[in-house]
């Protein structure tokens, strides 16, 4: 695969947030591809560049930091993992805030507010029968 290999324990801790998350290694898409700009000859020869996409989510990730294949593909299932939890956040919160809206909707008025309301009532009735003909005119 590479030279340089990525140690063990962070492997083990994408591992890990990777089930916190709910995501399974099928339904991540993965592709090599060959790099460009900096690196020489060798990212011109190899396919270094890791192409990750999430399947479910259709959220894609593309990483060229470095030189080295084994160490691209750790640093982009990395931001992959962190698009993803940025996704799920933002529906959930979506979601939180539809159901306090909701909530807000179907709330009661309060004992002031419904005296209030009564009290303009009121007060515009008064208004109104003001305006009206008197049996004079």
């Amino acid at each position: 695969m590479s030279a340089i290999p990525v140690p063990t324990d962070d492997d083990d801790q994408l591992a890990q947030r990777m089930t916190a998350l709910g995501i399974r290694a099928e339904d991540l898409e993965e592709t090599f591809v060959r790099s460009g700009g900096h690196g020489g000859q060798n990212v011109n020869k190899t396919s270094t560049c890791v192409l990750l996409v999430h399947r479910p989510t259709g959220l894609q990730v593309k990483c060229q930091t470095t030189r080295h294949q084994g160490q691209n593909r750790f640093l982009a299932k990395k931001l992959l993992l962190e698009k993803i939890a940025a996704h799920l956040e933002k529906h959930r919160a979506a979601e939180q805030a539809q159901r306090e809206k909701l909530r807000r909707q179907k709330r009661g008025r309060s004992r002031a507010a419904k005296q209030r309301i009564l009290a303009d009532k009121s007060h515009h009735a008064a208004k109104k029968s003001a305006r009206r003909r008197t049996a004079d005119d």
